[in-house]
């Protein structure tokens, strides 16, 4: 797979010019993180130092800085001819990834299930509906972020902080994920209506239940990734 170069302006046309009053390291480290979280910046993106540090309007040093800790978070690895590229899908992260969710999450939702408030179902069922409109309207650039928003709704019911804590250091490789997943229609269906189930599910403080069907929902995303990778490879 060849490295796309951002010295154009098509990839770096996400990036805009910092606020004033912030760290200059901490908010290029922040912005460079979600770009290549949403995919703006596709994998094996070359990004070069100087052309970043232009986009954002900043001197390289913050950007420098900002590369480095994305480098050590894995999100960007040294390009032997200079500068970084975004790391793609491992099969390894992969595996690691979506087998910690599925304890993690379908724990959290048997939990949710268990402790939660009848009147708290509804913002869950307007993500859902919310969901199912851009679903219909083919918008779906939009539906990542409301399943995401669903998902740490739903796990917000746990009342667990600490939980919640370790589900939510998985939420970049997480995300990447589910944009691929939700790029394709039948999966981007099945989705909603797996939720569907869920809060019935929970509706009737059937926690075993509940507990299953989120295991079997994160781990069906996992093979679709790895047959994503596997053709990519």
């Amino acid at each position: 797979m060849s490295r796309q170069s951002t010295t154009g302006a098509g990839l770096l046309g996400g990036l805009k010019s910092l606020p004033p009053k912030k760290s200059l390291g901490q908010t290029a480290y922040e912005k460079l993180k979600q770009a290549v979280v949403r995919g703006d910046f596709p994998p094996q993106s070359h990004l070069v130092e100087i052309n970043v540090a232009a986009a954002l309007g900043i001197s390289r040093t913050p950007v420098r800085e900002a590369i480095h800790k994305l480098e050590r978070e894995g999100l960007l690895e040294r390009f032997p001819g200079g500068g970084f590229f975004v790391t793609g899908l491992r099969r390894q992260d992969i595996e690691e990834t979506f087998g910690i969710r599925s304890v993690l999450e379908s724990y959290a939702a048997r939990v949710a299930t268990l402790m939660h408030k009848e009147t708290e179902l509804l913002p869950l069922e307007q993500k859902i509906n919310q969901y199912q409109r851009c679903l219909d309207e083919d918008r779906i650039e939009e539906l990542t972020l409301i399943n995401t928003e669903f998902h740490d709704l739903l796990y917000g019911l746990s009342r667990s902080p600490k939980l919640i804590r370790l589900i939510n250091e998985l939420r970049d490789p997480v995300y990447r994920f589910r944009k691929v997943l939700l790029s394709l229609e039948e999966m981007a269906r099945l989705s909603n209506e797996d939720h569907k189930l869920m809060i019935a599910h929970i509706r009737r403080r059937d926690a075993d239940e509940v507990e299953k069907l989120v295991r079997e929902h994160i781990l069906r995303g996992k093979e679709v990734i790895l047959r994503h990778f596997d053709l990519c490879e």
